[in-house]
């Protein structure tokens, strides 16, 4: 690791949680998981959370042998914080038609559950055949109305970065999550 991909001002990566070697095969076992669950008619709808799971998006959905189409929607509430605000802001709401398809949300990470809490009712309401939560990782600090079916790793009580978490921004690019 440099200097320059492991520090920004006083923040700087205390320590390496899930390799890139790992996240790899984690992530083509989900997307071999959510294609056994859902038969090859599925009308699937592949859901991204930005911007933190784009990268996850884009990993998982090579990993699913099925047709899909995907869009995201944009909400926040960490904006520079290491802690979530609790407050969510929905910044990008998906022109994709929900009704009657099979809808995965694909979550980077999930802390207070804030975010999921506010969405899954929004988005149920728009009556999709099914709704199911898929998430990289999960800190398990919090129950949630709607468990996520799909959990990557059970993630430690720490503020992670990388493989497009972010800290203000920065670090997303890291091919592996570590801890600030």
């Amino acid at each position: 690791m440099t200097q320059g991909l492991t520090r920004l001002g006083d923040q700087k990566i205390a320590r390496i949680v899930y390799s890139e070697e790992e996240i790899r095969a984690r992530v083509a076992a989900m997307g071999e998981e959510i294609a056994a669950h859902y038969g090859p008619d599925a009308d699937l709808l592949v859901l991204g959370l930005l911007k933190g799971s784009f990268i996850f998006v884009a990993d998982l959905v090579r990993a699913i042998d099925r047709p899909l189409h995907v869009d995201f929607l944009v909400a926040s509430s960490y904006g520079n914080a290491t802690v979530s605000s609790g407050t969510v802001r929905l910044l990008y709401d998906p022109e994709a038609e929900f009704e009657g398809r099979d809808v995965v949300i694909v979550e980077d990470i999930i802390d207070s559950g804030t975010t999921l809490e506010r969405l899954v009712p929004m988005l149920q309401a728009r009556n999709p055949r099914s709704l199911e939560i898929c998430t990289l990782l999960h800190k398990r600090l919090t129950t949630l109305s709607r468990e996520a079916r799909w959990v990557g790793f059970d993630a430690p009580s720490e503020f992670l970065v990388g493989y497009g978490l972010d800290y203000s921004e920065n670090f997303r690019h890291l091919p592996y999550i570590a801890s600030l």
